[in-house]
């Protein structure tokens, strides 16, 4: 096996490798001066079982294009086999066609990647209507779950903590981690507005004395959600709360807004930035080779 880091996650996929014991290889990716993409593998990548390790943010539609190209060169080259590690894995909102001539891109892009590897491996893909990823891929794919490290690490570093689950889709990541830990956990209804305004409400009332409120999400992203919760918690008397959520993407200045109140902000280190104190690399490898096991079988 060896591992390639592409561009999002260069310095995970250096961890990974060593993690795993095995060969690290670079792969150069640029651009041409009319923005289209080159991508090169540095060393040979014939008869190897080659590990893409790529997150999604940003530029995703170039990270896109560049997983594309390095997979399809890797077999053209002769490898034996492609897995694509998605730390953070885009397009996964639209899926379905809310309005008339709407493209469904969650099913495009998982049909493009399905064309191009064999195996994929997502970290907490923030799935609504499709219950499986296999709903989607035409490959092998399999779902990674940071919430159990997430559970262990407040388990270790926040005393007396309460789980808070910011809107109706994260009551299963709030209750599995609070059943973990052996705590209490509530909910937010969310109603959103736009993007960018949303209003929520507890779903019961919770007493915060002498608690850690940990608000627990998949994704911050503008971080209004997180930003609209905490406002309401400190309405009830909340003092101390912890932001944690698996992918960090914090556009808009998101990180800061949320500092600014005086919470604190943990994420994973899926997505490279200042809050990524959760470290899901030992998950990574244990599924890479729970799989290269099966698969050899």
């Amino acid at each position: 096996m060896i591992i390639i880091g592409c561009s999002g996650e260069v310095n995970f996929a250096k961890r990974l490798a060593k993690r795993l014991n095995c060969n690290y290889i670079g792969l150069y990716s640029s651009r041409f001066p009319d923005g289209e993409i080159y991508v090169r593998f540095l060393k040979p990548v014939s008869k190897q079982e080659i590990v893409l390790v790529q997150s999604f943010y940003g530029d995703i539609n170039d990270k896109l294009i560049e997983v594309i190209f390095a997979a399809s060169t890797a077999k053209e080259l002769g490898a034996k086999s492609v897995t694509l590690v998605a730390l953070y894995f885009p397009y996964l909102r639209q899926d379905k066609r809310f309005k008339s001539g709407e493209a469904v891109s969650i099913e495009i892009v998982a049909g493009l990647i399905s064309k191009y590897v064999d195996r994929v491996l997502i970290m907490d893909p923030h799935l609504h209507r499709r219950n499986s990823l296999s709903m989607l891929f035409k490959v092998h794919a399999e779902k990674l779950s940071a919430y159990p490290i997430i559970a262990d690490y407040i388990r270790r570093n926040i005393a007396n903590p309460i789980i808070i689950g910011p809107d109706e889709e994260s009551y299963k990541w709030a209750q599995t981690t609070a059943e973990q830990i052996g705590c209490e956990y509530a909910i937010l209804r969310k109603k959103r507005f736009s993007a960018r305004h949303v209003r929520v409400t507890l779903n019961k009332e919770i007493d915060v004395s002498s608690k850690t409120i940990v608000i627990v999400d998949d994704i911050i992203s503008t971080g209004h959600t997180i930003l609209e919760t905490i406002k309401n918690l400190k309405k009830i008397g909340a003092e101390k709360i912890i932001c944690i959520c698996v992918h960090g993407i914090f556009i808009e200045g998101a990180f800061e807004k949320i500092l600014s109140t005086g919470a604190e902000v943990v994420s994973c280190n899926t997505i490279p930035n200042n809050a990524s104190k959760i470290d899901v690399t030992g998950l990574v490898a244990e599924g890479l080779s729970v799989r290269k096991s099966s698969f050899e079988k």
